[in-house]
């Protein structure tokens, strides 16, 4: 959204980020729990910061 000519323009919206429901393991819940209380991040910036390092770290073992 921005001011052009005097004028109220709004500009398609971009998504970045998609809402996805997933179920979680108790305890794993409560380490994120735990771990945002103490770092003062979210839920969701820790949940997608551990699937981004999961991900780039991904390595396939071939078996015979």
């Amino acid at each position: 959204m921005e001011k052009k000519n005097g004028k109220f323009v709004i500009t398609p919206k971009t998504e970045r980020s998609v809402t996805l429901t997933i179920r979680l393991e108790t305890e794993l819940n409560n380490y994120i729990e735990e771990i945002a209380r103490k770092s003062g991040r979210s839920r969701n910036e820790l949940i997608n910061k551990a699937l981004r390092f999961a991900f780039d770290n991904l390595e396939f073992e071939e078996r015979d």
